[in-house]
């Protein structure tokens, strides 16, 4: 069961929140600003937070900054009535996950939210499951029924970035500066090789695809 916290200064929209999530069975505690929600904290396991950004005593960017000077990786959905790109990057700068404008869309907010819990977990367990397909960062390994393959690092880190973000589309330069930096001077024509490296190890399995986007790049499907 995960918890998450809503902090909003305007009771109705935190209670309108609180229902939302929970009717998603969540666990949801709640707090009017940023200094109450670092003594939420305090004595609450949190597993991400829904933060609104003009609040009295302790702002959600003061709260953002915060967290994250503290080396606190928490997953923050900011959520505010500020709508210019302005407002958007400083939430970014600040160290939000996601960043939403009200009026909010609930199903987008629940999407939303489960997608960073989803990576969350990716990032603090280091592995991913697909069905019976278990990739774990730290061996480079794929494992289905029982069977395991040590991967080349630079295959692993394709197929593990790619299965983070199923359905995403990344373009060959997004891959290139990701997996082999962006100062790399192998060309992304290796993005293309590696791939169809992996398509042949894997042809066939049956809980995932990884398939081409004509004019982009690719992306991963998953099919269980």
């Amino acid at each position: 069961m995960f918890h998450i916290l809503v902090v909003e200064d305007d009771k109705n929209t935190r209670r309108l929140f609180k229902a939302v999530l929970e009717a998603e069975n969540y666990t949801v505690v709640t707090a009017g600003n940023g200094v109450e929600a670092l003594a939420v904290m305090d004595r609450e396991h949190v597993d991400l937070v829904v933060l609104d950004i003009m609040m009295p005593q302790m702002d959600g960017y003061e709260f953002t900054k915060a967290l994250r000077s503290a080396d606190n990786n928490l997953p923050i959905l900011m959520v505010s009535a500020r709508q210019l790109p302005a407002d958007k990057h400083k939430g970014f700068l600040a160290g939000t996950d996601d960043y939403m404008t009200k009026p909010i869309d609930e199903e987008e907010m629940l999407l939303r939210i489960r997608a960073l819990l989803r990576r969350a977990q990716i990032a603090s367990e280091r592995r991913i499951v697909v069905g019976d397909v278990v990739l774990d960062y730290d061996s480079l390994t794929v494992t289905k029924n029982g069977e395991t393959q040590e991967l080349p690092q630079k295959e692993f880190l394709l197929l593990y970035k790619l299965l983070s973000y199923p359905g995403r589309i990344f373009t060959r330069i997004q891959l290139m500066d990701e997996i082999w930096g962006a100062d790399s001077e192998t060309g992304w024509e290796t993005v293309t090789v590696h791939i169809g490296r992996l398509r042949r190890r894997f042809e066939g399995w049956e809980e995932f695809e990884i398939e081409s986007v004509r004019g982009l790049g690719y992306k991963v499907m998953k099919k269980v």
